[in-house]
């Protein structure tokens, strides 16, 4: 079943057409919002893509326990 996601207002221009294998493999300052400056400090924790940040142990715990707090009364 084919999927269509616009992703317009979170990647930068330069990406908005591209495949999902080249936005997974593109610095993560693909992403809006991210510079160059960013991937330099992400690389520090080798994150040097946008796959490497989404699959992250700690970025996932993180975001695990905030979806958590969320549901929380």
């Amino acid at each position: 079943m084919p999927v269509n996601v616009v992703l317009d207002k979170v990647l930068d221009k330069a990406y908005e057409n591209k495949s999902l294998a080249d936005i997974l493999s593109a610095p993560p300052s693909a992403l809006a919002g991210l510079t160059p400056e960013h991937d330099k400090a992400l690389a520090a924790l080798k994150i040097k893509t946008i796959a490497d940040l989404g699959s992250n142990k700690y970025f996932q715990l993180a975001a695990t326990l905030v979806d958590l707090g969320t549901k929380q009364g």
